[in-house]
This record gives C-alpha cells, sequence and structure tokens, in this order.
C-alpha cells in the first residue's frame, strides 16, 4: 500500500519542531537538497486581509521566568539553546515564528504566555 500525502501530513503534525528539523535535514542529505523558505504572494483578496489565516508570533518580553521561556523558544524555534537565549535577551520584541497558522501561533502563544511572557500575533 502507497503512503499518501495526507497519511504524510498526519505523521508530520505529531512530530516535534526539534523532529521535524532533524527530518528536514535528514532529507537534504539523503536528496543532496537544501530546503529553502517560499516567498509568500500578497493577497490579492481584499477580504483575506480583514481575517489572516497565517501570523507571526512575536516575543514582546520574556517576564520574570526567563529560563523557561528560554527553553520554550527553544523547542518552538529548533534553535540551539545560546541562540534561544541570545534570541530571548537581544532586542524585544523578536518573531519566533513568522507565517503560522493562527491555530498553531494560538497554542505557541498560550505555552509561552504560561512561562510568563508577553506575546502578540501580527
Amino acid at each position: 500500500m502507497a503512503v499518501t500525502k495526507d497519511d504524510i501530513i498526519k505523521a508530520l503534525e505529531g512530530m516535534k519542531l526539534t523532529e521535524l528539523n532533524e527530518l528536514v535535514k535528514a532529507i537534504e542529505d539523503h536528496f543532496g537538497v537544501v530546503a529553502a523558505a517560499a516567498v509568500a504572494a500578497p493577497a490579492a483578496d481584499a477580504g483575506a486581509a480583514a481575517a489572516p489565516s497565517e501570523v507571526s508570533v512575536m516575543l514582546t518580553s520574556a517576564g520574570g521566568n526567563k529560563v523557561a521561556v528560554i527553553k520554550l523558544v527553544k523547542e518552538i524555534t529548533g534553535l540551539g539553546l545560546m541562540e534561544a537565549k541570545k534570541l530571548v535577551d537581544g532586542t524585544l520584541p523578536v518573531a519566533l515564528k513568522e507565517n503560522v497558522k493562527v491555530e498553531n501561533a494560538e497554542e505557541i502563544k498560550k505555552q509561552l504566555m504560561d512561562a510568563g511572557a508577553s506575546v502578540d500575533l501580527k
């Protein structure tokens, strides 16, 4: 039985960001290619601007529990611990994830806010 695109997508939905990052690296190595982010074209429909389907998750403050926020940023972004720390300690606000579906962005926002961070969705 052949694996369908839907089967692959369902399997990917259950993976953590770090697992997805490892998968992308393995695919790049296996096929000798480099994964590059696609450039999103602006929506031509005026109604789409009223209710965006994708947003950016912006960290505006690390809050009082900076260690927990750094660990979450590491998990969410797939960065190493030092890179996540530099991101959190750097100039805020900073985009943690861009072009994320609203549902996923809300989940990320909730996780970060539970850790004490301040987050905006734009």
